[in-house]
This record gives C-alpha cells, sequence and structure tokens, in this order.
C-alpha cells in the first residue's frame, strides 16, 4: 500500500518521509519530482513473537511512502496529483509550528487556513479531471452514447455538484457500479485521507486530543528519538513526553487503520514476519500474500491467537492446550492471527 505525503512547503513532509523511511531527501531535488521509500511497521507483536522463537530473521509489515512535490495554493501545475493519484492513502501535512528559522509560504502559521487551502486544492483537481471527461463524454454522444457512458456521466454529474459544493467524492457513498464507471480517473476526494499536525514539542502530549482521522506528531521529537540507539533512553524519553509510543509508529498505525488494514504472522526458526492483508479477508487469500501455490492449493489453515500463544509462553504449549485451530476455506481471517497453512499443489 502507498501512502502519499502532501503539503505545503516548510510543512514538515520530507523530514517526516526521512524518518519514516531512513531515505535522505536530496537538497537540490528536480523539480516536480516524488520520492519513494519504504517505512516498517514497528509492530510490538513481532517483537513477542521474535523473542519467544529467535528465528534468523524478523520482517515487519511495510508501508510504501510517496513525497509528492509541493502543493500550492492557486494550483499551478499541480505536480503532486499524479503521483498522488497512484497511492491509497493522503496524508495531508499542515505545520502548526512556530520557529523563525522556517518561513511560511503565507507569512504566518494559521494550520486551519492552511488544511482549507489542501483541502480546496484536491477539489479543484478533481474538478478539472471531471470536466474534462464530461467534456469528452459530450463529443462522443453524438455517434449515441452506451448505457456504460449513461451511467458514467450520471455519476460525474452527481461528482461535480459535489465539488462545486466544496465536499469529496467520498461523501456521496457511491455504490459499486458507480464507482467502476469513474475509476479510471482516480479521484483524489475518492481517497481516503488523513490530517497530520506537525505540531511544537510543548504540544505532542495532546496527540489524543486530536479528531477524527487528524494525527498529531513533533517532527523534531522524532528526529531525536530516532537518534537514540537505546531502547531504554528512548522508552523513558517517551515516558517524560506523556506518550506511550513514538509518533513515526502511531503514524504507521493510523495509516494501516484509514486503509481498512490488518496484520497475520508466520513464524518459525527461520523467520518471523507479519504480513498484510485487508480486513474480512478468507484465508486462502491471506495465503496468497504468501504465494500463489497457497491459495490454488489451499487445504486448511493452523491458527493460534496472538494473546493465546503469549499466556501458553509457546507454540508448543499453546497446542498442547488445544488452542491451535484448523480452518477452511471459508474462515476469515482476525488481526493478530498466527497462522501455518496447509497445501498441495
Amino acid at each position: 500500500m502507498k501512502i502519499a505525503l502532501l503539503g505545503l512547503p516548510q510543512a514538515g513532509k520530507k523530514t517526516l518521509f526521512t524518518l519514516l523511511t531512513g531515505r535522505e531527501v536530496p537538497e537540490h531535488r528536480a523539480e516536480g519530482e516524488s520520492l519513494e521509500g519504504v517505512a516498517p511497521i514497528r509492530d510490538p507483536r513481532v517483537d513477542v513473537l521474535t523473542e519467544m522463537v529467535r528465528p534468523e530473521k524478523t520482517r515487519y509489515a511495510e508501508n510504501k511512502v510517496v513525497l509528492c512535490p509541493d502543493m500550492s495554493e492557486g494550483g499551478g501545475k499541480r505536480e503532486w496529483l499524479e503521483a498522488a493519484r497512484r497511492c491509497d492513502l493522503l496524508c495531508l501535512v499542515v505545520r502548526d509550528f512556530a520557529s523563525d528559522s522556517v518561513y511560511h509560504p503565507s507569512g504566518s502559521v494559521d494550520p486551519a487556513r492552511d488544511l482549507r487551502a489542501l483541502e480546496t486544492e484536491l477539489l479543484l483537481a478533481d474538478l478539472e479531471l471531471i470536466e474534462k471527461r464530461l467534456e469528452r463524454l459530450a463529443k462522443e454522444k453524438k455517434g449515441g452514447k452506451t448505457p456504460a457512458q449513461e451511467r458514467e456521466e450520471a455519476v460525474l454529474l452527481r461528482c461535480r455538484e459535489a465539488a462545486e459544493n466544496e465536499r469529496g467524492v467520498n461523501t456521496l457513498e457511491l455504490g459499486g457500479e458507480e464507482l467502476e464507471a469513474i475509476r479510471s480517473l482516480n479521484l483524489v476526494t475518492l481517497m481516503p485521507i488523513l490530517r497530520i499536525l506537525n505540531v511544537d514539542e510543548d504540544r505532542v502530549a495532546d496527540a489524543g486530543m486530536a479528531g477524527e482521522n487528524v494525527f498529531v506528531v513533533s517532527a523534531l521529537i522524532e528526529k531525536e528519538i530516532m537518534g537514540m540507539d537505546d531502547p531504554a533512553e528512548r522508552d523513558e524519553y517517551l515516558t517524560a513526553m506523556g506518550l506511550e509510543s513514538s509518533g513515526l509508529d502511531r503514524l504507521n498505525a493510523a495509516a494501516y487503520d484509514a486503509l481498512g488494514l490488518m496484520s497475520f504472522y508466520t513464524m518459525g526458526k527461520d523467520e518471523v514476519r507479519a504480513w498484510t492483508i485487508r480486513k474480512e479477508t478468507p484465508a486462502p487469500a491471506a495465503g496468497g500474500k504468501i504465494h500463489s501455490d497457497i491459495e490454488r492449493g489451499f487445504i486448511r489453515v493452523e491458527v493460534i491467537k496472538y494473546d493465546d500463544l503469549v499466556a501458553a509462553g509457546g507454540e508448543a504449549a499453546a497446542k498442547a492446550q488445544g488452542k491451535a485451530l484448523l480452518k477452511g476455506k471459508d474462515y476469515v481471517m482476525e488481526d493478530g492471527d498466527i497462522c501455518h497453512f496447509r497445501f498441495n499443489v
């Protein structure tokens, strides 16, 4: 899954991108260039399983993060749009910190104003695409429209009305056929959106007070945390700041949740690994994330719930207590399942 980092200049996007992915942003990036990196999701359950079996390798689940070109008020060339449209989640990064050494393109710090500007740009970008498609359909209409084109036009007219009234396409609650009719446009206001406030150090403890789909983080604090190699030192620092976990870990988890994702696990002496699937995924499709042969030749899956495994103290003990359950093709995976798939091809 891909996450787009979007925002005005000097909002903290580049710092967050580097902290999340470990990839430095070139000082002189080409105009309009986007960058992509991989952000491991630090999952405490993976750490517990690793401590339990001491595998040769440990693999966390991952998010792909795309640093998009800067947005600006008034639209311009909208160089950010193509990169954003290829993603699954939009993260709007908004500056909410004071600094005399970091300029603000609007001359003052006002997160509410900036967020309105960003959301307006999303609406205008979609409106432009919708208008262009409606124009093409009107030309095609002269030769007679197909039922599919009629359906597409009807949906686009609803989308245009929503955008003109400053509402995203995601507020329309479109049905399956309606969504399919406009799928090729990749409208950005149809995507899930997470709003990130990059705040001053002394306000980061207010993270729990943020609204729905609003996330609070301090890039400066996260930079300090990432510079600490000692886990105990990190924990002590987080506690002093009134936090249970780092903002980067919470951001990755929030993105995961916004996309409707969850993790299941495989464990053994060779590897402990978290696998990413959508919620409500059936067992064969989950096995297909590991290898297509598992989905094709699925027989059954042996499942141990994470809490049962931890309570038992290990896999062998959990099995001895009857906690290993055999499930068939109709089993719907649950978050935290620890699995051994059985298949034959």
